[in-house]
């Protein structure tokens, strides 16, 4: 019991790694003494010394470095979120994002996108790439399905195409908003460095003098919650609520959704679900 409260760390390694087969690893199985992979075992796996794991397991030694934790946990098979604790308890603090590309979401994140008709809904990559919607979404913003992938970038529809630029209410307010709401979201993701988010910001600023000056501007702001108005062709003026949300575990995807903010806009946004169910 004194080890699991002064020494945390040395307790989640010593269960993480008697709970592994050694023969899945290509160990000697047959009779251990105690179950699970042997210290000098995770060590090798790890590429580090048995004596400085040894010393991590025992509380002493001193903070390991981003570095031990990343090698120990590809060594013990660490999912994400394990990963995650392991930070916390060796450093007290989170891993650094790692930004990975995304083509789509599982079939449960897209049945929950369908199981709220009524309020549009879409999932988005911290480029701001959509790779999930719902069938409202597609009504009252765009029917993704029917633009190649790389004309699914919310950044893309909004400063290079006159459509959506003229559907949106108070354009330049949205425009500055959403290029700071991205900035934002690269960084939080681990993406501001990457060679994709590079290509972006060229290719917007390239093609829009407003991107080109928002970006020189440097504001940070977040996305959480706000309103949208958008005049739809055929429903009118839409005054929606939304807010933002990060999907556990995957702090490159965002959802965002969208609540119709009065009665009028509820009931428009209504009758165009109806109308193309009739």
């Amino acid at each position: 019991m004194a080890g699991q409260t002064t020494n945390p760390l040395g307790t989640y390694l010593r269960d993480r790694r008697t709970r592994l087969d050694p023969v899945a690893f290509g160990f000697v199985g047959g009779r251990r003494r105690t179950p699970g992979l042997r210290r000098e075992e995770v060590a090798s796996r790890a590429n580090i010394s048995p004596t400085w794991y040894t010393w991590l397991e025992q509380g002493r030694g001193g903070a390991p470095s981003a570095d031990v934790l990343d090698r120990i946990a590809k060594g013990l098979m660490l999912t994400e979120p394990e990963r995650e604790h392991l930070y916390m308890l060796g450093l007290g603090r989170p891993p650094e994002a790692r930004y990975r590309a995304v083509d789509g979401i599982s079939p449960r994140l897209q049945r929950t996108l369908d199981g709220m008709p009524l309020s549009p809904a879409i999932i988005k990559t911290a480029l701001w790439d959509v790779v999930g919607w719902n069938r409202a979404a597609a009504l009252m913003l765009t029917d993704y399905s029917k633009l190649p992938r790389e004309g699914r970038n919310i950044l893309r529809l909004m400063f290079g195409n006159d459509r959506v630029r003229a559907r949106n209410a108070d354009w330049e307010s949205i425009g500055r908003f959403v290029v700071g709401a991205f900035r934002a979201d690269v960084a939080r993701a681990g993406a501001g460095t990457s060679a994709e988010a590079a290509r972006l910001v060229a290719e917007l600023s390239r093609i829009s003098p407003e991107f080109e000056a928002f970006w020189r501007d440097n504001d940070v702001v977040s996305h959480g919650e706000g309103v949208k108005r958008i005049h739809h062709p055929d429903a009118g003026l839409l005054e929606m609520e939304f807010s933002s949300f990060t999907v556990e575990g995957r702090p490159e995807l965002g959802m965002i959704i969208y609540n119709p903010a009065s009665p009028a806009s509820a009931e428009r946004l209504r009758a165009l679900v109806e109308d193309l169910d009739r």
